[in-house]
Formats: structure tokens, sequence, C-alpha cells
């Protein structure tokens, strides 16, 4: 594969990533309860990291920073789900109750 070609599909990959990190961040201050933001932070944070890992690993080649790079993708995969279900969890038991259109839509 070409030099250009392989900088281009991680340039590519790169700002995949950052387009996934900026709607999770639209997600947080659109969204209107603590679980759709939760669910628009985790989901769009893991696949943004891990597209934005997968660019980084393509421009540093076969090279030890690349196992590196492969281990943080699999921590971001297990790890962010696990901690979207844990916050999720401690809001329901904090008291948090989901957002429902027929409670909350007030007419302007």
């Amino acid at each position: 594969m070409s030099e250009l070609l392989l900088t281009t599909f991680a340039a590519v990959l790169i700002a995949a990533g950052c387009l996934f990190f900026l709607a999770g961040t639209i997600g947080l201050l659109r969204l209107p309860d603590f679980y759709c933001r939760l669910h628009a932070t985790t989901k769009c944070d893991a696949v943004g990291a891990v597209l934005i890992l997968l660019g980084v690993a393509l421009i540093a080649g076969a090279d030890t920073q690349t196992v590196r790079i492969v281990a943080l993708i699999a921590l971001i995969a297990i790890s962010s789900p696990t901690a979207g279900h844990a916050l999720a969890r401690a809001g329901w038991h904090a008291g948090h109750r989901p957002w429902t259109r027929e409670e909350n839509d007030e007419p302007e």
C-alpha cells in the first residue's frame, strides 16, 4: 500500500473519530435527560476514540507503539460500555427517571 494512500486513510479515520466526538458533545448539550445524554456520550466517545487510535496506529506502522495502541483500543472497548452501564444504574438508584414527552413537553 502506498504511503500517500495509507496517510489519507489514516486522516479519514481520524477525521471520522473527531466527528463522532463532536456528535457526542452535541448530544450531551442538546438531549433532554441523563440517560439520553449518557447514551450519546458513551457510544460516540468510544467509537470516536477507537477510530482516532486506528488512524494513529496506521501512521505509526508496525512498531511497538502499535501494540500499545491496540491495547488501548481493547481497553476502551471493554471499559466504555461498562462505565456507561454503571453510571446508568447509579442514576436509576439515585432516583433519576427517564424523560417522557407527555410529562415534560410544555407548549410555548
